[in-house]
């Protein structure tokens, strides 16, 4: 029969050790009592109400706290009595519609209303509202799969209107409902693969506005070379000033006004030069006049609900992931608070508004904020006076652009996506982590090969799949001691770490629920198979105590408790004795629950639970030392 006794020179230097390191064990003691309803209540308001929306009402008066309510509902409440002449000077520092394959116009209106609508409810300083490239990408895709908008451009209209009420249903819903976390399931792997797959795809879209073509073909007398050499020379330019900015953040002016030189320009050299006779395609004219109310091509039935519904849904997530994204960058910058939620509301809003009016899915633009935040603005007013700008060109200036070339806005396209394609940040999540670094790839390839919404679906699906391996598959680590102190590492990671003779000691990393339970028993019942297996081939210390180090677990369930009662249970058979199994944990949870199910008292008794690693060991030693001179 194999010898279950520690020899007492090992325990005894072990223990010499352990006193001198921690002279006194401290008794663990369960966490205040509180009701379930308490609990329940604490875990809603940290779920739904992280950022505790009702402080700023506590001690004030009801006068003061009606003000405050109009104030958190309306943020230009809040800011707009205190405006200033300072203030308004600090402030005033088309072709996205293309993109989503609506009328040009349609992106003018997208300009005009919504960010009128963001400015009242908004709660960021910087944030510039209108239509961005991926929404707009995305929108088009998805409607083009089913309706053409060549062959039916009004019932793709009233599609894309449609969507952009539904988008923006679900953003305000997200709000109200206090379910922003949701969107956090996007991870930035996810969002920069599906990006880069876009751009692709938007960049071989617009060549055939680049070529002068309608459709492509081999036949090299269909192709415009003037619409290719204009082109071609503005792409360059559009290029290079934005390496010009990226090189030199001061000079953020040269992209920012790239595009509208561009547009510029190149009206100006096909009004003079006739060039719309002479292979290049132009705008045409464009209706003069505000947004036209747009409420009655919205469609809530037939064959196309599914479409507009599944279009608006995704469509609202990405916008509203890169709306919330931009402005806490910026308010970053600026050391103030973006309100999550109120942002969601704010969004969905002036999208459920502008869908009303002509406009499609709007958001927070990176590009327009930088372009505000560099040029100093302050507060909303900057989106107030873009709208007003909108608005004098949509009443007076639309003539001017009768004359602008197709080809320059496919250039402006594919200058703007091509922004898209962050290869550094690919690298570093290579560089970090190569699951994330797959999700990504499967984002971009899906995006490419399959569809946008096929792409994302993907992408989302391993991030989730990632989050259940770890969830049921959790990390379990043998620890040892650093010499000449009393804390337990990995003795895998910390090479200088050692063993306790007669000891086995194991670190869960992850909450223990009904998801892994399973897995734990195997892997910990494996870990003493492992164990006892050395002591036959190395000779060394048989097996006497099994101690579970549950610091890093932050909650347990019924699953979980019956977990350690049937490896006590499993100890026993093996021969080791009842009372081997020790817990270390300073989770009040964790304690609460074990005291609770715990009727024989095998789990919890003050013998078996302690506040350290170091306590625990300490104190089996000086147990086996008393019961062996109790013995002698």
């Amino acid at each position: 029969m194999k010898d279950m006794e520690p020899s007492m020179s090992d325990l005894n230097s072990h223990q010499h050790h352990c006193v001198e390191i921690s002279m006194e064990v401290h008794m663990v003691v369960p966490p205040p009592h509180r009701s379930t309803w308490e609990k329940l209540k604490t875990r809603l308001k940290e779920t739904f109400f992280p950022d505790d929306p009702l402080r700023q009402f506590q001690g004030q008066t009801t006068k003061t706290k009606w003000i405050l309510g109009a104030q958190y509902v309306f943020p230009i409440l809040q800011w707009g009595p205190n405006y200033s002449f300072q203030l308004l000077k600090s402030d005033v520092g088309i072709s996205y519609a293309k993109l989503a394959n609506l009328p040009p116009i349609v992106g003018l209106y997208s300009s005009f209303v919504p960010p009128l609508v963001y400015a009242v409810l908004g709660s960021s300083r910087d944030l510039a509202v209108g239509p961005v490239s991926i929404a707009s990408l995305i929108m088009g895709s998805m409607l083009r799969e089913e309706v053409s908008p060549s062959n039916d451009p009004l019932l793709f209209l009233q599609l894309a209107f449609s969507s952009t009420f539904f988008a923006g249903v679900f953003q305000a819903s997200l709000g109200i409902l206090r379910l922003g976390f949701i969107i956090d399931f996007l991870s930035k792997a996810t969002l920069i693969g599906f990006m880069a797959g876009a751009a692709i795809i938007v960049s071989l879209q617009q060549l055939k506005a680049l070529l002068g073509i309608k459709n492509f073909t081999k036949q090299m007398g269909l192709w415009s070379w003037q619409t290719i050499l204009m082109g071609v020379c503005f792409l360059m330019v559009l290029l290079l000033a934005r390496h010009i900015s990226m090189r030199r953040p001061k000079l953020f002016w040269v992209s920012a006004g790239a595009p509208l030189a561009s547009v510029i320009l190149s009206t100006l050299l096909v009004f003079a030069f006739k060039a719309q006779n002479h292979g290049i395609s132009v705008i045409g004219k464009l209706q003069q006049g505000l947004n036209p109310p747009s409420w009655n091509m919205l469609h809530f039935h037939g064959s196309y609900l599914g479409l507009i519904m599944k279009t608006g849904l995704i469509t609202g997530i990405i916008s509203l992931t890169e709306g919330i994204a931009v402005g806490r960058t910026f308010a970053a910058l600026k050391n103030y608070q973006v309100d999550g939620n109120k942002e969601m509301i704010a969004i969905g809003m002036m999208n459920i508004v502008g869908s009303s009016t002509s406009c499609y899915v709007t958001t927070g633009a990176f590009s327009r904020s930088a372009v505000n935040h560099n040029a100093g603005a302050k507060t909303a007013v900057s989106n107030i006076i873009m709208a007003v700008t909108v608005m004098v060109t949509l009443l007076f200036l639309m003539p001017l652009f009768q004359y602008t070339p197709n080809v320059i806005l496919g250039a402006i396209i594919v200058t703007a996506v091509v922004g898209l394609i962050d290869i550094p940040a690919a690298y570093y999540i290579w560089k970090i982590d190569k699951f994330d670094f797959l999700v990504m790839l499967c984002a971009f390839f899906g995006v490419i090969f399959i569809s946008v919404q096929g792409g994302l679906a993907i992408a989302v699906g391993l991030s989730i799949f990632k989050i259940l391996m770890q969830i049921t598959r959790p990390k379990t680590v043998m620890v040892g001691n650093i010499p000449g102190t009393d804390i337990y590492r990995d003795i895998h990671h910390y090479k200088e770490a050692t063993t306790v003779p007669g000891f086995l000691i194991l670190n869960i990393e992850s909450p223990i629920n009904f998801a892994n339970t399973t897995y734990l028993n195997e892997r910990i019942l494996r870990w003493i198979e492992d164990y006892e297996a050395k002591e036959d081939t190395k000779k060394q210390q048989s097996l006497r105590f099994v101690v579970l180090d549950l610091s890093p677990v932050s909650s347990i369930d019924t699953s979980g408790v019956s977990l350690f009662k049937e490896l006590r249970k499993a100890v026993e058979k093996k021969g080791i004795e009842a009372s081997t199994l020790e817990f270390q944990s300073s989770i009040g949870e964790v304690i609460e629950k074990l005291q609770r199910a715990d009727e024989d008292r095998d789990l919890s008794r003050p013998d078996c639970l302690f506040l350290t690693v170091g306590e625990a060991i300490a104190s089996l030693v000086s147990t086996v030392k008393a019961q062996s001179s109790s013995h002698i």
